[in-house]
C-alpha cells in the first residue's frame, strides 16, 4: 500500500501525520500542492501508484480540484471531492444541514446590499455576516445596528469581488463564552474541545483557549448527523450551545487543524486520520470505522 500526503506547508499537523504513517510502517510520499500536475489527456500517470491521497492543502481551491481529478480517476481521497465541495462553502453546508434536518442558527442569504439590509432587519440585530468561503474566523462581522449594517454593506459592495457579493447572514447566538469543536472520523466522534474566549469569536486561530469537552450521546448524535449530511469522512464540527434550543451546528470543516485539540485532549487525532486513510485505501470508503490508534504522547512527543 502506498499513500500520498498532498500538502501546502509542513505544519505541526503534517509532522504528526507523517509520524503516524511511519509508526504504522506505511509507505507515503509528500507532494507539494504547488508542484502537482494533472495530465488531463493521458490519465493519472504517476498518481496511479497511490492507493489513496490524504489532502492537507491550505488552499480550498487546490484541495478541491485535486480531489475532483483524483476521484475521477478512481483514487480515493480524504476527504472526497463531494465532501470538500460541500464543506468548503458555508452556504452549501447550510443547505445540506437544512435538507438533513440538522439544527443550525437561523440564516438569510441575499445578493444585493438592499436585499441584505432587509434580510438583516427581518432577522433582527445583532447578526453575524460571513464570507461563504473562508476559515480561521477571518472577515466575520458582528452587526449590532442599522448604521453598522449600512456601512459594512457599502464596504462589501465597493470591494466588489465574488466573495463580497453573496451576503451570508446568520443570527447571533449568545454563547456561554465558548463553543465546541468536535472531531468526527467515520462513524466515531473521537474527541471534542471547548474553545473559550471573552471575544465573541472563539476560534483558536483568533486566541481562543482549548479545554477538553466530554463527548456526550447528544453531542455525538448531532455531530454524526452533521457529518452524514455533508457526506462523511474526517471532519471537524463546530457546535454552538443555545440556551433554548440546545446544540446547533455552526460549520463543518473538511481540512482541519488540530494542534490545539490533540495536546489538550491527549487523543491521537493524527492516528485516527491515518487509520481512516488506510481504511479508505483498502475499501474505497470507510464510514463504519474502528480506529486502532496509538497513545498521542508516544506517537508525537507532545
Amino acid at each position: 500500500m502506498k499513500i500520498a500526503l498532498l500538502m501546502s506547508r509542513l505544519r505541526v499537523e503534517e509532522k504528526w501525520l507523517m509520524a503516524a504513517f511511519e509508526h504504522r510502517g506505511v509507505a507515503y510520499d509528500r507532494i507539494d500542492d504547488g508542484e502537482m500536475v494533472f495530465d488531463f489527456d493521458n490519465g493519472p500517470g504517476d498518481w496511479g501508484k497511490y492507493d489513496a491521497v490524504l489532502i492537507r492543502s491550505i488552499s480550498y481551491v487546490r484541495g478541491l480540484y485535486a480531489a475532483q481529478m483524483l476521484n475521477a480517476w478512481g483514487i480515493p481521497t480524504v476527504n472526497m471531492a463531494s465532501v470538500a465541495a460541500t464543506c468548503g462553502d458555508k452556504l452549501v453546508t447550510s443547505a445540506a444541514l437544512k435538507q438533513a434536518g440538522v439544527a443550525q442558527p437561523r440564516l438569510r442569504v441575499a445578493f444585493t446590499p438592499e436585499s441584505a439590509l432587509k434580510a438583516i432587519e427581518e432577522l433582527g440585530y445583532p447578526v453575524v455576516m460571513k464570507p461563504v468561503v473562508g476559515s480561521w474566523g477571518r472577515l466575520l462581522a458582528k452587526i449590532n445596528d442599522r448604521d453598522a449594517a449600512e456601512a459594512l454593506l457599502e464596504h462589501k459592495e465597493t470591494l466588489g469581488s465574488y466573495q463580497h457579493s453573496v451576503f451570508y447572514i446568520q443570527e447571533y447566538i449568545t454563547k456561554p463564552g465558548r463553543d465546541i469543536r468536535a472531531f468526527v472520523v467515520g462513524d466515531q466522534t473521537v474527541t471534542a474541545i471547548y474553545r473559550k474566549s471573552e471575544h465573541w469569536i472563539t476560534n483558536t486561530a483568533r486566541g481562543g483557549q482549548g479545554e477538553t469537552c466530554r463527548v456526550t450521546p447528544e453531542l455525538h448524535d448531532i455531530c454524526q448527523a452533521a457529518a452524514r449530511a455533508v457526506g462523511g469522512g474526517v471532519l471537524a464540527i463546530d457546535v454552538f450551545e443555545d440556551p433554548q434550543r440546545g446544540f446547533l451546528i455552526n460549520e463543518v470543516n473538511h481540512t482541519m487543524e488540530f494542534h490545539t485539540t490533540a495536546p489538550t485532549t491527549g487523543v491521537d487525532i493524527p492516528g485516527f486520520i491515518v487509520d481512516y486513510t488506510l481504511c479508505a485505501a483498502e475499501r474505497g470508503h470507510c464510514q463504519q470505522f474502528m480506529p486502532a490508534a496509538y497513545p498521542m504522547n508516544a506517537l508525537v512527543g507532545v
